[in-house]
C-alpha cells in the first residue's frame, strides 16, 4: 500500500503540472474518503493544498471530525458555512412551484441532499479558481461503480484518485497515512439528513459491493443491487448525452 500511496501521489504531482496549475484542493467532509484524499493532495503539495470544510444544516460532529483530519494530515484549510446560502435557495425553489401547486414533497429531501452537495462542489471551483489548483475527488471504486454520487455534486471533479480503490483498500490506505482511528471506524454517510448512512440507503454494504467489484461470489439480492445501481447510473459517470449528426 505504501507503494500505491507513493504512486498516487506522483500521478497528483503529474496532474497539475500538465494543467500548468498550482496544486490541490478537496472538501473535507469528517469521512474516511475525504481524509485520505488530504492526506494525499497534501503529501503531494505541502505547500499548495487546501481543505475546504463546508458544513449545510450538518451534524456539528462531521465539521469536529474535519478538523481532526486538519490536524492529522497538517493541511491548510477555509471553514465556509453554506447553510444559509442554501436556505435562501431551496426556500425560493420551493415557493416558485408550491405557487404553481407542482411542489413534490416526497421527492424534496433528494433535491434538498443534492443541492447541498452542488453548492459544495460550486463552492470549491470558486476556491480553487482563486488559488489556481484542481479540485480533487473522493469517491472509490464502489461508490463510483454504483453511481452513489451526486451528478454535477460530489462528481463534479478534476481527479478522481480513488477511483480503483474499493472501500476495504481506502480503509488501508487511510491506517498508513496516519488518518484518525475514529475516522477509520466511523459509519460511512454523505451527511444528507439526520440518521443518514451509505450502506442504509444502497440497499446492500460496502464489503459486498468490495467482493462483487473483486470477482467474488456474492449473494443473489447484493448482486441485483448492485448491478441494478450500476445500470441505472450510467448516466453519472459520462459527459452529456449528444445525438449523431444528421
Amino acid at each position: 500500500m505504501e507503494e500505491k500511496i507513493e504512486k498516487l501521489i506522483l500521478w497528483l504531482q503529474e496532474q497539475v503540472k500538465n494543467a500548468n496549475l498550482n496544486g490541490l484542493v478537496v472538501g473535507i467532509s469528517g469521512g474516511i474518503d475525504s481524509a485520505v484524499v488530504a492526506h494525499l493532495i497534501k503529501r503531494a503539495f505541502p505547500n499548495n493544498s487546501l481543505g475546504v470544510i463546508m458544513p449545510c444544516k450538518s451534524n456539528p460532529k462531521d465539521v469536529e471530525d474535519a478538523m481532526k483530519v486538519v490536524e492529522s494530515s497538517g493541511i491548510n484549510y477555509v471553514k465556509i458555512d453554506l447553510t444559509e446560502t442554501h436556505n435562501v435557495l431551496f426556500t425560493s425553489i420551493e415557493k416558485e412551484l408550491k405557487d404553481k401547486g407542482e411542489w413534490d414533497k416526497e421527492k424534496a429531501r433528494l433535491g434538498d441532499a443534492n443541492m447541498r452537495a452542488r453548492l459544495r462542489m460550486t463552492t470549491l471551483y470558486a476556491v480553487a479558481n482563486n488559488f489556481g489548483y484542481l479540485v480533487t475527488g473522493t469517491d472509490n471504486a464502489a461508490e463510483w461503480y454504483t453511481g452513489y454520487f451526486t451528478k454535477y455534486g460530489d462528481g463534479g471533479v478534476d481527479l478522481v484518485p480513488l477511483v480503483n480503490f474499493t472501500k476495504g483498500e481506502v480503509r488501508e490506505m487511510a491506517k498508513v497515512l496516519g488518518v484518525p482511528k475514529e475516522i477509520i471506524e466511523k459509519a460511512p454517510s454523505a451527511g444528507l439528513w439526520e440518521g443518514q448512512t451509505d450502506e442504509n440507503e444502497m440497499g446492500t454494504t460496502y464489503e459486498m459491493i468490495d467482493k462483487y467489484l473483486k470477482g467474488e461470489a456474492v449473494p443473489d439480492k447484493d448482486k441485483q443491487v448492485i448491478e441494478r445501481m450500476h445500470r441505472i447510473s450510467e448516466h453519472k459517470r459520462n459527459l452529456a448525452a449528444k445525438p449523431p449528426k444528421f
